[in-house]
C-alpha cells in the first residue's frame, strides 16, 4: 500500500452526536436553530399528509402489504424500472445506513481492508471499523473532488475488498467525472475488489452529470441509495442496494438469517411516493430554485471578496468550501452556533478541517437571515473575531 493512504481510526466524536449535541444545546434553552447543517430539502409534509389519507382511507390502499419476506413488491417494482434491472439485483432496506452496514455484515470478514474516501461522510468509516476491518482513506482533493484512479489503485493492498465513495460526493455535492467512474470499474476488475457508491444524492444530478447509477457501469458497482434526500423523506426509513445478483444473494442471505424485515407500514408509503415520483421532485425542485436565488448571490459575494474558496455545486443542496484564513473549523462553527444559531458542519467531521459544509436546502425565510449572518460572522472572523455578530438568540 502506497505510504500516502491515510489510516483513518474511529473519531473521537462523529458528526451525529456532535449535532445531536448541538440540538440539544439549543432544546434545552429554548433556542432557535437556522439549520445550515440540513443536507436536504424540507419534508413535504403537505405531500405526504395527502398520500397517508389516500392510502389508509377506504378502502386501504394494496401497497400495504407484508414486506416480510421479500420487500415491498411494489417499492421492488418501481426500482426495477428505475433502475433497469430485475428484482434478482434490488434488495430493499432501513434506509442508506442501513444499506450500508448490511453490506459491510455480508461482504467482510475481520481484517479485511476497506478504502473510503476522504473528504467523506463518517459514517462510511466507523460502520466498517465496527465490522472490525481495517479501513483507509483516499483523498479526493479539493476544490473539485475529483475521483484519481491512481491515488486508489496506490492505496490497494491484497485484502482490499471494498472501495467506499459517494456520487453527489458528500459533503461537496460535485458530481464525479463517469469517466473516472469507468476506470475505476476497470481496477475493480483488474484487482478483484468491488466498489460502493452511496447515491442519496444522485436523483438530485442531471443526466450530464450522472448519465447512470453506479450499478449500470459495472458488476463489481453496488449503488445504495434512499428517499431521504431528494425526496426529503428521511421519516419512512425506505432505502435499497442494487447490485449483480450475486452479491445481492449473499447480502439477502445475511439479512434473511440475521434481519426481521422492514416496515410494512413506510415501505407501503414509499411505494406510493416511487409510483409518483413527478410529484416529490417538483416540490424539491421549487424549494432549491428559490433557496438557490439566494445561495448564488451569496457565494458569489464570498468568492470576490476572497472569503471562501470553492465552487457551488451545479445541482443539489450542499456546498463544501474552504474559509479562507480559518483553519478551526470546529471552533468557529461552535462560537457561530452560540451568537447566532447559525449551524454549519466543520469539515472536520468529513477530514478536511478549514472548509464547513453547508446546506441550503431550506426555506427561504430560513436561508436569507442564515446567509446574511454567515456572511458577516466570515468578515468578523478576518477582522480577528465574530464580535461583530448581532445575536438573535
Amino acid at each position: 500500500m502506497d505510504s500516502s493512504a491515510l489510516q483513518a481510526p474511529p473519531p473521537a466524536e462523529s458528526y451525529s452526536r456532535w449535532i445531536r449535541r448541538v440540538i440539544g444545546i439549543a432544546r434545552s434553552g429554548g433556542r432557535a436553530i437556522l439549520p445550515l447543517f440540513e443536507s436536504t430539502v424540507p419534508e413535504p409534509r403537505e405531500l405526504l399528509t395527502d398520500l397517508v389519507r389516500e392510502a389508509f382511507g377506504e378502502p386501504v390502499t394494496d401497497r400495504y402489504t407484508s414486506a416480510f419476506a421479500a420487500g415491498n413488491p411494489y417499492v421492488n417494482a418501481a426500482l426495477s424500472g428505475t433502475y433497469g434491472v430485475s428484482g434478482a439485483h434490488i434488495l430493499c432496506t432501513t434506509g442508506a445506513t442501513g444499506a450500508i452496514a448490511l453490506l459491510y455484515r455480508a461482504l467482510l470478514q475481520p481484517g479485511d481492508h476497506v478504502l473510503v474516501e476522504t473528504p467523506g461522510f463518517d459514517l462510511l468509516g466507523i460502520l466498517a471499523h465496527e465490522q472490525g476491518a481495517r479501513v483507509s482513506t483516499f483523498l479526493r482533493p479539493g476544490p473539485d473532488f475529483a475521483i484519481d484512479v491512481e491515488r486508489i489503485a496506490a492505496a490497494l493492498t491484497p485484502r482490499t475488498r471494498l472501495v467506499v465513495l459517494t456520487n453527489l460526493h458528500n459533503p461537496s455535492g460535485l458530481a464525479a467525472s463517469h469517466d473516472a467512474l469507468q476506470d475505476l470499474a476497470a481496477l475493480a476488475q483488474a484487482r478483484g475488489f468491488r466498489v460502493i457508491v452511496d447515491e442519496v444524492y444522485g436523483d438530485f444530478a442531471t443526466a450530464e452529470e450522472r448519465p447512470h447509477p453506479a450499478c449500470r457501469i459495472s458488476p463489481d458497482f453496488i449503488s445504495v441509495s434512499s428517499l431521504t434526500k431528494a425526496f426529503g423523506l428521511s421519516t419512512l426509513r425506505c432505502g435499497w442496494i442494487v447490485a449483480d445478483a450475486a452479491v445481492i444473494a449473499t447480502v439477502r442471505d445475511l439479512a434473511d438469517r440475521t434481519e426481521f424485515g422492514i416496515s410494512t407500514l413506510t415501505h407501503a408509503l414509499a411505494a406510493l411516493v416511487l409510483e409518483r415520483r413527478a410529484l416529490f421532485t417538483a416540490y424539491s425542485s421549487d424549494v432549491l430554485s428559490a433557496a438557490r436565488q439566494i445561495t448564488d448571490g451569496y457565494f458569489a459575494d464570498w468568492q470576490q471578496a476572497g472569503l471562501i474558496d470553492g465552487p457551488l455545486p451545479k445541482s443539489g443542496c450542499i456546498a463544501f468550501p474552504r474559509l479562507v484564513g480559518i483553519d478551526d473549523t470546529l471552533a468557529f462553527a461552535d462560537e457561530l452556533f452560540e451568537r447566532t444559531g447559525v449551524t454549519v458542519v466543520p469539515g472536520e467531521f468529513f477530514g478536511a478541517a478549514g472548509h464547513v459544509r453547508i446546506g441550503f436546502g431550506l426555506p427561504v425565510a430560513k436561508v436569507e437571515p442564515a446567509f446574511a449572518m454567515l456572511g458577516e460572522a466570515l468578515l468578523a472572523a478576518r477582522s480577528g473575531g465574530l464580535r461583530p455578530l448581532s445575536r438573535v438568540l
